[in-house]
């Protein structure tokens, strides 16, 4: 199975009360409640390879650079598929993203806290910044604490343009996901999404290569959602 684990190089005390990523800026509330976020201004603790500040400047992600990308400790990146570690990052207006352009297999990357499990029913919801070139759509995944991966049915396709969405993960429905093909097969009823591993995008389709061919850019991702205790 190609899975990509980056330990996190941030040093700085996390308030216990929550914590925030970007490429996953992940907010976990110990409160009942969800949180809006306020700030104007979120400390970056998840990087990707900054280039030099121009778009469409591409790095390939590979075990070198890995450490670079997540800076949390308490966070690991996944990448699976046959062809994901072609999963690179890249520059595109400004922000830093992982792009799969060069993956000529289906990939998905997923998230992981290393201290909690995620509750993503209720008012749970992800937030992303995300674009679809081509004929391309990006699926939710999540890895159950039983080991199950399941990707939902719902697309998400924005034309070539870059898009913040947001999903909550009540009445989707789901299909057992191969992590090592990236395939969906059987319809999952019910999964228990109170304990979840890991969360992320699926792309269920080759990429085409540079330009506007088919491939996905992923980056600031915010999770809203209950921490549980692994």
């Amino acid at each position: 199975m190609k899975a990509f684990n980056l330990e996190s190089h941030h040093d700085d005390e996390e308030d216990p009360e929550y914590q925030e990523v970007e490429l996953g800026r992940v907010r976990e509330f110990g409160r009942d409640a969800l949180h809006p976020v306020t700030e104007p201004d979120q400390e970056r603790l998840v990087d990707v390879d900054q280039g030099d500040g121009t778009d469409d400047v591409v790095t390939r992600l590979t075990a070198a650079n890995l450490p670079v990308v997540v800076k949390n400790k308490q966070l690991e990146l996944h990448v699976y598929g046959k062809d994901g570690y072609l999963v690179r990052t890249a520059q595109h207006q400004g922000r830093n993203d992982l792009w799969s352009g060069m993956a000529t297999t289906p990939i998905a990357v997923t998230l992981r806290d290393k201290g909690n499990y995620l509750d993503l029913t209720g008012l749970a919801r992800v937030r992303w910044i995300v674009r679809t070139n081509s004929v391309s759509a990006l699926h939710p995944i999540v890895k159950l604490a039983d080991g199950t991966y399941i990707v939902a049915r719902r697309a998400i396709e924005t034309n070539g343009e870059f898009l913040s969405v947001e999903l909550s993960f009540n009445d989707l429905k789901w299909f057992k996901l191969d992590p090592e093909k990236v395939v969906p097969s059987v319809e999952v009823k019910n999964p228990d999404l109170t304990k979840v591993d890991e969360f992320g995008m699926a792309f269920l389709a080759p990429g085409g290569g540079h330009g506007t061919a088919s491939s996905i850019n992923l980056s600031d991702v915010e999770v809203y959602a209950k921490p549980v205790p692994r």
